[in-house]
């Protein structure tokens, strides 16, 4: 393929996920926007008014980075994961493992993609916390740079997923029992300053703690983390993960029976 067959290629797969999320909005965009309203009213103001700050900045404004990060992680992953094993039970999946098209090609179309919903319900959860405070954003570049790539890794966690999953039951089991306890550990709701010594080493461990830390220092100007390291450890998760998904496709993973 050359270059501009491969750009269509690339655009058509691109187009076909979004459109497919856009199309069930009600399903896709709508409950996230609900759920984090309802995380800004309970944790925000009515837990938030007895907490106060949180390393220097009100409660409210100290959660919100974490609430949107949470939001733009679970909604990449879910997007890809459930849309490329979609295709696989349909096995329309194997007309483009089969076609012209590179490998990298077909995942950077799924990750696009999911990306692209993850982002969307991101700048809907920004929305609508400006509703409950006045969001000022101390390194815009960074804080672009951060939620992108987050975006991207998750949205490759996701087609690996399902590149593995044999049923649509094991979709569920990674968001289920691994995004969202080391989400909810992930600094969204609290520093890892008030945890003890202890706790605070576990916590080093998480990867989404760097991502939720980096995101806030963006927005807020505050983090438990070094920011310059959480960049690039993000940047290295990114480089094995797509070197993973690459590795499963060329084998044929969860591909052939």
């Amino acid at each position: 393929m050359n270059t501009r067959q491969m750009m269509v290629a690339l655009w058509t797969i691109v187009r076909s996920e979004i459109r497919r999320f856009m199309r069930i909005w009600p399903q896709t965009l709508l409950p996230p926007s609900i759920t984090m309203t309802m995380y800004f009213i309970i944790f925000g103001n009515l837990i938030g008014a007895r907490i106060g700050k949180m390393d220097g900045v009100d409660y409210m404004d100290y959660i919100v980075p974490g609430l949107i990060m949470m939001s733009v992680i679970t909604n990449s992953y879910s997007n890809v994961a459930s849309s490329f094993f979609g295709s696989k039970f349909q096995r329309s999946v194997e007309e483009m493992i089969i076609s012209p098209m590179p490998n990298w090609l077909v995942l950077s179309g799924f990750v696009i993609g999911g990306s692209a919903r993850g982002l969307a319900v991101g700048i809907i959860v920004t929305s609508v916390s400006l509703f409950f405070t006045d969001l000022q954003i101390h390194h815009p570049f960074l804080t672009i740079l951060v939620v992108i790539m987050t975006a991207i890794l998750f949205s490759i966690g996701g087609f690996i997923n399902a590149l593995l999953g044999k049923k649509f039951d094991d979709i569920s089991i990674v968001p289920i029992f691994v995004l969202t306890p080391l989400t909810y550990l992930g600094g969204v709701f609290y520093s890892i300053h008030t945890l003890p010594e202890f706790w605070q080493n576990v916590s080093l461990i998480n990867p989404i703690l760097y991502m939720v830390n980096t995101f806030r220092y963006g927005i807020l100007g505050v983090s438990d983390i070094n920011v310059g390291a959480a960049v690039g450890a993000i940047a290295v998760f990114i480089v094995i993960f797509f070197s993973a998904a690459m590795w499963l496709l060329r084998r044929g993973k969860g591909l052939r029976s």
